[in-house]
């Protein structure tokens, strides 16, 4: 949910303003409206200096650490940065050097100088390779082979005459001997591993660099801060705007109380713009950094993260649709508690609800789980039938699942358009919530024989009747019943052919889902066959296995994360009518 905001104007003298944002930088629960970008020369160079932070702990984020150096403390980011730049500079130069080698080493040990003593004698080397050399040039020419490799044979042809002439393109002779360049590779090689040693000593000092920028980020904040008041009175007096949770009032008017600051408040408005902070329970909180990827709510919008909490863990699941690699994905995320503790909780929560998924879909690493004998008929009876109605299950599935999602995202729209705009002013979106929920909900009561043909036809007039008043004639209160009419049609034409389109794209949840299931299937058979009768074949049954599957498990991940956030995202964020234009709540603080 979207946390309660207070704004607060605050009213100082020049002098005290700098002080005053200290002190309340402190406390940390004031967002005071400012840029978010670098203004002016000093932002410039704040910002250009917890950038050269970042970028060094990024360079250290997988070094593994030296033993301690024991340095005095200095600019290490700097350092790093520099030792990196000087580590790509030199592995620059490696691959040419490796490619030279192998241009010169047909040509074997050699000293250059002896090309220029044998020229002083009016002798002259010529350099060439061929897949075969024809005994007719050994004898016309004063020809010498030097080495055979690649399917190549290199040779030298020695003339005195400048009318020399030869079938092959000559090849340029060799600069040098290839043990030198061996030589200098090995030198570089060194001062690589030099640098990544010092590297791993620098590692040590990545709380130092942390501790930096953060001081950085602070001090770049105060400042943005500190310019974005406005200076009134001849500049005698600056006025700064902020907002603040309301439920931390008490605490935050306690030290202004104290620090005798003269402000006003007020309840936050829309018109506002204020700060946006989320506030859910901690497994909700999990998908917060989903939200977050498409943007923020306006302050009289919806939070969307309940919703995605859910539907995104469930289509996830859908599009995994195994039981065994649930399994694997909970293992995963407890191996990535220390290393990703922010994402570790949503991996497991992600393949928990792809265990349970998996095995309702009765598929363990794509093998069939109703096909085993041991797992007792009362069990197998509460996984998904593999047909319902003639069609797969699964697909079934995914469609039912699409109607829910999208009904929801409209019941939503009418609930937040309500709320917003008032009654008489969203008869138009509950004309389409009741023709369309109303619809799904009796029809899927008739079909279940809870309402007989009599009932049915008798709601379904009576729906349609409502419907096609909100829709076409009271759409908009304000204006011309003829341009509310027309109005209606563009409307159901639109939501006629988008909605058919929105219900058909959640069969990417089944196609997904068959697609791994399929390409495990294939694995496995491969496997089977690789086996034979045993013996050696057990390995390479249990190689493709292993192999196979975390192949197919690296796919089937990429595609459950894309295709059920696309889900969320556009269809139903459009049919929910979410915006997501909010600003990110970001208070003053030392510590980011």
């Amino acid at each position: 949910m979207v946390t309660e905001m207070t704004k607060y104007d605050f009213i100082l003298m020049s002098g005290d303003a700098d002080a005053f944002l200290e002190k309340l930088q402190a406390v940390g629960v004031m967002d005071i409206t400012r840029s978010r970008k670098p203004i002016d020369d000093r932002s410039e160079k704040l910002s250009a200096r917890a950038d050269i932070y970042r970028k060094s702990l990024a360079q250290l984020k997988n070094i593994e650490k030296a033993d301690d150096p024991g340095q005095k403390p200095s600019d290490f980011a700097v350092e790093v940065l520099e030792t990196v730049k000087e580590k790509e500079a030199l592995l620059e130069q490696l691959p040419q050097l490796h490619k030279e080698v192998e241009e010169r080493k047909p040509w074997g040990r050699f000293d250059p100088k002896s090309f220029e003593r044998l020229k002083a004698n009016g002798l002259k080397l010529h350099f060439y390779k061929s897949k075969t050399v024809d005994p007719a040039w050994k004898e016309q020419y004063a020809l010498s082979e030097i080495a055979t490799a690649d399917g190549n044979t290199y040779f030298v042809v020695v003339s005195d005459s400048d009318d020399y002439d030869f079938p092959l393109k000559e090849l340029p002779a060799p600069e040098g001997d290839y043990a030198a360049l061996e030589s200098k590779i090995a030198e570089l090689e060194a001062e690589v591993q030099q640098k990544d040693q010092r590297l791993a000593q620098l590692k040590w000092h990545e709380p130092v660099i942390q501790a930096e920028l953060d001081k950085a980020v602070s001090s770049l904040d105060l400042h943005l801060a500190r310019v974005a008041g406005e200076k009134a009175a001849e500049d005698y007096i600056t006025v700064f705007e902020g907002f603040a949770p309301t439920e931390m009032e008490p605490a935050l008017h306690d030290m202004l109380e104290k620090e005798q600051v003269f402000y006003l408040t007020d309840k936050a408005k829309v018109e506002d713009n204020p700060p946006i902070k989320l506030k859910n329970n901690k497994f909700v909180s999990m998908f917060e950094v989903l939200t977050d990827m498409y943007g923020r709510p306006k302050y009289d919008e919806f939070d969307p993260t309940v919703w995605i909490s859910i539907f995104f863990m469930l289509f996830f699941a859908f599009c995994m649709g195994d039981m065994g690699y649930g399994l694997i994905l909970i293992l995963g995320g407890l191996a990535l508690k220390k290393m990703m503790p922010k994402i570790s909780p949503l991996v497991v929560t992600l393949g928990i609800a792809t265990t349970v998924i998996g095995f309702l879909f009765h598929t363990f690493f794509s093998m069939d789980l109703l096909t085993w004998d041991i797992i007792p008929d009362a069990v197998k009876k509460v996984m998904l039938p593999s047909q319902i109605m003639g069609f797969d299950g699964t697909m079934v599935l995914a469609i039912l699942v699409g109607i829910v999602h999208i009904c929801l995202a409209m019941i939503v729209k009418t609930y937040q358009s309500t709320k917003t705009k008032g009654f008489g002013n969203s008869l138009g979106t509950w004309g389409w919530t009741l023709l369309i929920v109303g619809g799904v909900i009796v029809g899927g009561l008739a079909l279940m024989g809870v309402m007989d043909k009599a009932v049915t036809k008798w709601v379904v007039i009576i729906l349609g009747g409502l419907s096609a008043l909100g829709i076409f004639f009271l759409n908009d209160l304000h204006r011309n019943p003829l341009l509310n009419f027309g109005s209606g049609l563009w409307d159901t034409y639109n939501t006629a052919t988008g909605l058919l389109g929105d219900v058909l794209s959640y069969l990417r949840l089944y196609a997904l889902g068959l697609a791994g299931a399929k390409l495990g299937e294939a694995f496995n058979a491969i496997a089977m066959q690789a086996r034979g009768d045993g013996g050696f074949g057990w390995v390479a049954f249990i190689l493709i296995v292993v192999v196979g599957h975390a192949l197919n498990i690296a796919m089937c991940v990429l595609g459950a994360f894309v295709h059920p956030l696309r889900l969320n995202f556009l269809e139903f964020f459009k049919n929910s009518g979410y915006e997501g234009t909010g600003r990110n709540y970001q208070p003053l603080k030392t510590e980011n």
